[in-house]
């Protein structure tokens, strides 16, 4: 599959998280992906976001690392003559352009969509932006607080929360990637290029999903439940095992609730007139949760998910990221590569699909 996309070339013009997260995406199916860095400002703004334990001596940091695989970096001026013309000459074999410039500086660098139609006529050109409707500075956690989010993470009682990745620009990426996939087939039938645009914020309140029908619907505004959803009961309780563990169970229908019930010797639950429907579950979890949690802390984590593995019960250990990456499905997921002094780099893949 890393040879997809091997005879397409994209121009990346893009900082911070979403954009280079569309480039790597295209790298990582074999395409040439050319990453312009501003060397006035010493490049993309991410390769400063280190952690206090990162080298300081290194011009990366391993946010930038996460989506910065397998690029051709250039730093450039774009302001320059030289500049400009390292840059037309490109633009001239990219396929596509991917762009997250503000409107007014595209046009000040001539490098919005239509002067790079004259450059090159069946360009894909993919802009990615803040807003909609406004150019203001957008970084995650504010489109998290706008379209949100934050009102409904956390717990009941506690402050607004965000979520602990950048997921807003997680999710743009993955909307501007799918539109430049449709124009990338709209060129094949067509051989016309096309101007694909999104925001994070249209991206941010396109992923609402159930909770935007909760209140389209009916009108009922999603508070803050931490882990808890607000349609299924168990679903998102997290439990305290004999030996000290957390598990998360995901009950969404009657008999996985049976079946629960059947595992932890309980079976009187699933016929009490509070907890027979889903409905009765949702309106009852607390009173639920404390039997449930008197239930497990009779069991060690290990033979409880064994069990529940047997009987079709989803539950979940809760895991911090040096228990995720001990595992071997997860280490699948690893792709390293080395900087000009022999340093391995590792990030996470962006691809999560197989093609056959």
């Amino acid at each position: 599959m890393e040879e997809f996309f091997k005879d397409l070339v994209v121009v990346e013009l893009a900082s911070v998280l979403a954009g280079p997260a569309v480039g790597m995406f295209f790298a990582e199916l074999g395409a040439k992906v050319v990453k312009f860095e501003n060397v006035g400002t010493g490049g993309d703004i991410t390769r400063q976001w280190k952690l206090a334990n990162e080298e300081p001596g290194l011009d990366y940091s391993a946010y930038y690392c996460s989506v910065n695989y397998g690029k051709e970096v250039i730093m450039n001026n774009l302001s320059s003559k030289e500049g400009r013309s390292e840059l037309i000459a490109h633009l001239k074999k990219a396929d596509i352009v991917i762009s997250n410039f503000k409107e007014k500086s595209a046009k000040r660098l001539e490098l919005d969509y239509e002067s790079v139609c004259a450059i090159k006529e069946d360009i894909i050109y993919a802009q990615l932006s803040g807003y909609p409707d406004q150019e203001k500075v957008a970084f995650d956690v504010a489109l998290q607080a706008e379209t949100g989010f934050m009102s409904m993470s956390g717990t009941e009682d506690g402050v607004p929360v965000k979520m602990p990745v950048a997921l807003i620009d997680i999710l743009a990426a993955h909307q501007l990637k799918e539109a430049i996939l449709i124009a990338l087939l709209k060129r094949h039938k067509t051989k016309k290029g096309s101007k694909v645009t999104t925001t994070l914020y249209e991206s941010a309140v396109a992923s609402l999903a159930n909770q935007a029908t909760n209140w389209l619907m009916n009108e009922v505004v999603p508070k803050k439940m931490g882990t808890l959803h607000p349609n299924i009961a168990p679903y998102g309780e997290v439990f305290r095992t004999k030996d000290e563990k957390e598990i998360v169970l995901a009950i969404g229908t009657d008999k996985q609730f049976e079946n629960l019930c059947m595992t932890l010797d309980c079976q009187k639950l699933v016929n009490d007139e509070r907890f027979i429907s889903n409905s009765d579950r949702v309106i009852n979890r607390k009173l639920l949760n404390d039997i449930l949690q008197k239930k497990l802390s009779q069991w060690r984590i290990k033979a409880f998910i064994g069990q529940a593995e047997m009987n079709n019960i989803p539950v979940g250990e809760v895991k911090d990221l040096q228990a995720v990456f001990e595992e071997e499905k997860a280490k699948k997921m690893i792709i390293k590569d080395e900087d000009d002094h022999g340093n391995i780099r590792k990030r996470v893949r962006t691809i999560a699909f197989n093609l056959v």
